[in-house]
């Protein structure tokens, strides 16, 4: 039996006047931001939700309920340190996670490595085992025409013990 387990990661937010914009735990300038419990960092929910599930840990749904008040406004970057510490108590190491964000605005090519280095930084690992992109999906379905955003991710954990 492989010590090496994959998990894949899906989030997604409304896009609303009057909210923080907060991408991988970087706070962009910008028109709009994410309706969400929290802080609604799409990008860091999806990585959450992937090392959560190359855990079997469940998903940011189980761990974070929106039910819970203690939750509301978090930083996201908080939670994912919490999913750190889960992974660390059941004995998994990360081995590298790369995280894709779908939205047709503002451009994030100025701030990639900032959020791969925030995610590396909650989770206590290198930057360089964390990878961020994006599209903008031309313009087609909600993140194209601006009402949302997504994001995808995957993570590759190593049980160690």
């Amino acid at each position: 039996m492989t010590n090496l387990r994959i998990g894949h990661g899906y989030d997604v937010h409304r896009l609303k006047p009057g909210r923080r914009l907060v991408l991988g735990g970087v706070e962009i300038s910008w028109e709009k931001g994410l309706l969400g419990h929290s802080d609604a960092d799409v990008l860091t929910h999806a990585v959450m939700d992937a090392l959560a599930g190359a855990a079997r840990l469940g998903d940011i749904g189980k761990l974070f309920p929106d039910t819970d008040p203690s939750y509301a406004g978090i930083s996201s970057l908080k939670l994912l340190e919490k999913v750190g510490h889960f992974l660390r108590e059941r004995g998994f190491s990360v081995v590298n996670i790369d995280a894709t964000l779908l939205a047709q605005a503002p451009k994030i090519a100025p701030y990639k490595d900032r959020m791969a280095k925030n995610l590396a930084a909650a989770l206590g690992v290198d930057a360089e085992q964390v990878n961020v992109k994006a599209t903008t999906e031309e313009g087609l379905g909600f993140t194209g025409d601006g009402s949302g955003m997504a994001a995808h991710a995957v993570a590759l954990v190593e049980k160690i013990r």
